[in-house]
């Protein structure tokens, strides 16, 4: 458990310096959180929570190279010590869904006040959760929403969409993997994920599954 006395570790990634600069510094006069490291985009985010390990991470939705919800995933998948908080200017409440259906614990606009992100970070690294009130009631409503939709409507995270959508245009994993800036061995991993929620074992399963199912136009 985190003590008062022990500052919480926190890498900042936007690909905004500015707007970077900012949360930093928000952070930093705060006295109770220590920025070990900054980033511009997603994969250099996820270099430095490999190398510095920090208590948090507040990351970008929108990042070049892997957006903010391919961290999360990425963290997750590979067990790292990290919590996340996703920073956006998109408060729709499904794109909240996704965030922390990939493991986020947290969601903060980008207009939220320097208080509010110190509070948000301090409250995530203490094993709690940060959503803005003003989303708290739309996630619970998708989350009700999606649950009585019954067993044939399949919850994909946007990277399995992405990858799902590549399919049915007929690429291969390695042109996916080009498409959308990650290793072949992640879109195999998300590939995998997607065959088991529709309980498909290739490609071509996968997409007429998903064009029965409505998730492809």
């Amino acid at each position: 458990m985190r003590t008062h006395e022990t500052r919480v570790r926190v890498v900042v990634a936007d690909d905004h310096p500015i707007y970077r600069e900012g949360v930093t510094r928000a952070l930093g006069q705060s006295g109770l959180v220590e920025v070990v490291a900054e980033a511009g985009d997603g994969a250099q985010a996820l270099e430095h929570i490999r190398v510095h390990k920090p208590d948090v991470a507040l990351v970008d939705f929108r990042l070049p190279k892997l957006d903010g919800l391919a961290v999360v995933h990425a963290v997750a998948r590979d067990g790292l010590p990290v919590r996340v908080i996703i920073l956006s200017a998109h408060t729709d409440d499904s794109v909240v869904f996704r965030a922390v259906e990939e493991g986020a614990a947290g969601y903060l606009a980008k207009d939220a006040t320097r208080s509010e992100i110190v509070d948000a970070v301090l409250k995530v690294a203490g094993g709690g959760t940060a959503l803005p009130a003003d989303l708290t009631s739309g996630l619970m409503e998708q989350v009700r929403r999606r649950a009585s939709a019954g067993e044939d409507r399949v919850l994909l995270s946007e990277r399995e969409r992405q990858v799902l959508q590549a399919f049915a245009e007929g690429k291969s994993i390695p042109q996916v993997a080009e498409e959308l800036f990650l290793a072949p061995s992640t879109v195999k991993t998300h590939t995998q994920r997607l065959y088991e929620k529709l309980g498909v074992g290739d490609r071509a399963a996968a997409v007429a599954e998903a064009m029965r199912r409505g998730l492809l136009e």
